[in-house]
């Protein structure tokens, strides 16, 4: 008497869950994934054994279709809760393994730290070629500047040490039929070793047409009878002056050309081979200079009449190729989708390598064992 008999055919409750009760009445078997369904096909909940004290669970009034897992399933807090999957739930292709059945291991960790700090190398590495503006070059035939009405800008930048400020002049001619002699527009002269030399700067334009310009005494009112006609080339540019670090072109192939221990009476030629350059940054904003080849030769000249009158020539003709530079970025696209190829592609061979070492040891053990029965 006092103990009341369950049903027949009743069966145990799982471990753990022993001397549950359930609602309805009666000790019910737990059915394995999370009980038993009751009548009306809805889930039942396990209280755990030992919570005898605790208020037992009611179901309530209604409940919507939609009530969450633990307004149907109300445990104690921190027991698993076993719920029916959602018709949404069922498209997840990202299925969770519990961790119970999950088996961490030594060579697991090694890998997956080498794992992550290659993972973090390749990344900081496309991070950086992401950020980095990088230069593309192409050659096409074109004028490129039509706007410029056919003409170059030129700079120059050059010094006489031995030659009066007097005595220098810039003379410009071309197969257009220009012949200009001593140019003085945007020019400037400055006197060098208390007046015995002279440097000379210059801004002027020549027409897009083989031609030279020159510097020279043809100018002066008086020629002196042995003029000295050493030099430093500073700077000879055509064009915008492009400061691009990325750029490694020839615009001043001239810059720094000593020519202090050359013959005095000597005359200079440059030979320069002009080619239009166009750059374009990343906004889409031109900018045109001239690139240039530079070959030179030093001779005294003579005619019937005696030694020719030195000079500094400079001989141009223009190329009909263009060189194009062109800022470009990395696509944002491209630069995750190398991101997620990086993490999908390690983590996979990081898998497939730890699965090979733990099927190996396992192997091993199994061979071990054999041996020692």
């Amino acid at each position: 008497m006092g103990r009341r008999k369950g049903r027949p055919g009743a069966q145990a409750a799982p471990n753990g869950l022993r001397g549950a009760s359930l609602p309805g009445g009666g000790r019910r078997a737990a059915r394995a994934g999370g009980g038993r369904r009751g009548r009306g096909g809805r889930r039942r909940c396990w209280q755990p054994a030992g919570t005898h004290a605790a208020p037992r669970p009611t179901w309530p009034a209604a409940l919507p279709p939609s009530a969450t897992a633990a307004a149907r399933c109300p445990l104690t807090s921190g027991e698993p809760r076993f719920v029916d999957p959602t018709p949404a739930d069922r498209f997840d292709i990202y299925r969770k393994v519990p961790k119970d059945l999950t088996q961490p291991t030594y060579t697991g960790a090694i890998i997956s730290i080498c794992c992550c700090l290659f993972i973090l190398f390749l990344f900081l590495s496309e991070l950086t070629g992401f950020i980095t503006t990088e230069i593309v070059n192409e050659l096409y035939v074109d004028d490129p500047d039509k706007d410029s009405g056919g003409k170059i800008d030129v700079s120059l930048n050059i010094s006489l040490p031995n030659l009066h400020c007097e005595l220098v002049g810039l003379d410009i001619q071309d197969e257009m039929g220009r012949h200009e002699v001593g140019h003085i527009d945007n020019s400037m002269k400055i006197p060098l070793n208390n007046g015995a030399g002279c440097r000379f700067e210059g801004q002027f334009s020549i027409n897009k047409v083989p031609g030279n310009f020159h510097v020279s005494t043809h100018s002066a009112t008086a020629q002196p009878q042995n003029p000295d006609m050493t030099h430093i080339i500073h700077k000879l540019s055509f064009g915008d002056t492009l400061q691009v670090q990325n750029v490694h072109g020839a615009f001043n192939a001239l810059g720094g050309a000593d020519r202090l221990t050359s013959n005095p009476l000597a005359s200079h030629d440059y030979i320069l081979k002009i080619v239009p350059t166009v750059y374009e940054d990343k906004s889409g904003k031109q900018r045109y200079s001239y690139q240039y080849t530079v070959a030179n030769k030093e001779y005294v000249a003579y005619s019937h009449t005696g030694r020719i009158i030195p000079a500094i020539w400079f001989r141009y003709d223009l190329s009909p190729i263009t060189v194009k530079y062109t800022e470009r970025r990395q696509p944002l696209y491209r630069f995750i989708t190398t991101i997620c190829a990086i993490i999908g592609g390690t983590f996979t061979v990081a898998g497939i390598l730890d699965s090979c070492i733990f099927t190996a040891s396992e192997a091993w053990k199994k061979i071990q064992l054999g041996k020692m029965h």
